[in-house]
């Protein structure tokens, strides 16, 4: 762990400064700050969550409003929470009804409503002052096999001809944003951070990949590792970063572009470090979340200031 902190993010051609946890609560003093998204967007929040707490112990676990983890600051009245969405959009399974005429030998589908938000969202529009989306990491063949495949809807129905997963994604943000657009007010912050890189070695993570690395990746190595024209097992991360860009020019919202500074980071994740007996013979090696402190403590520095900014510029 010693190592994995020895590391810091310098930029080029300005000052990253460590965020004051007593300041920033000061600052976001009757404030909420929400993240919407997978469990990336989770690692974001815990880190963000834990810098915090120091500047007021009497903290308590907040869970409301449909949020998966959160809490709230008494001595400065606010809350920061986690909405788990993986999809962003509403998606139920459905299983097969009949294995007489499954002649696909199909266990099930997971509709996939492109134009519904996720329940866990749907009725937080009027409730925080920053907010913080993502989506990615679920869209995957190894998420979704094809016994049990997403099939998206729009309006009610079936989308005619059937979508591919990346179709399916662009639909989804393509719906979403502007829903974001329309019904958050515009005096909300809105970010969305964009892919947090993997870093599997030799295979992906249901197939023996690891990242048993001691130091951080040479820039050189990058382009290897993640351009997508290598077709390498990390390519997702620059892939979907392309599309989403595209999707929310013309918005209000805020583009975090964290990946490039943590594609260097192969020797910051949990690899085999998950913390339950067993678990890497189940799940595999951990190469996409963070350990923290970490990696995702740069990411708090970053918002932080792009906050601090927002507010005080108004």
């Amino acid at each position: 762990m010693g190592r994995i902190n020895s590391w810091k993010w310098v930029p080029e051609k300005c000052e990253l400064q460590r965020i004051d946890p007593l300041g920033f609560l000061g600052l976001m003093r009757n404030k909420r700050i929400g993240f919407v998204g997978d469990s990336l967007n989770e690692n974001f929040l815990v880190s963000f969550l834990c810098v915090l707490r120091a500047a007021d112990l009497g903290a308590k676990k907040w869970k409301r409003k449909g949020a998966w983890k959160g809490a709230y600051f008494p001595g400065f009245n606010v809350t920061v929470a986690y909405h788990r969405a993986v999809l962003l959009a509403k998606y139920e399974w459905q299983p097969t009804k009949s294995e007489v005429s499954n002649h696909n030998r199909l266990k099930g589908i997971y509709r996939v409503d492109v134009d519904i938000p996720a329940d866990d969202w749907a009725e937080i529009t009027d409730f925080y002052d920053v907010l913080v989306f993502n989506t990615g990491h679920w869209w995957g063949y190894d998420k979704f096999p094809k016994e049990t495949p997403l099939v998206f809807y729009k309006a009610g129905q079936p989308i005619v001809p059937p979508l591919q997963m990346a179709e399916g994604l662009k639909a989804v943000l393509e719906n979403m944003v502007p829903y974001i657009q329309k019904v958050f007010p515009r005096e909300t912050l809105k970010f969305w951070r964009l892919q947090s890189p993997r870093h599997f070695h030799g295979g992906e993570w249901n197939q023996n990949g690891s990242c048993l690395f001691n130091e951080p990746l040479e820039e050189l190595q990058l382009d290897l590792w993640f351009d997508p024209s290598n077709d390498g097992v990390n390519k997702e991360a620059r892939h979907l970063n392309q599309l989403i860009i595209e999707v929310l020019q013309g918005t209000d919202i805020q583009l975090l572009d964290f990946t490039h500074l943590s594609e260097f980071r192969a020797d910051a994740h949990p690899a085999i470090w998950l913390g339950k007996k067993d678990a890497v013979a189940i799940w595999g090696q951990d190469c996409m979340h963070w350990c923290l402190p970490g990696v995702p403590d740069t990411w708090v520095d970053i918002l932080s200031q792009l906050i601090r900014q927002s507010l005080e510029t108004g």
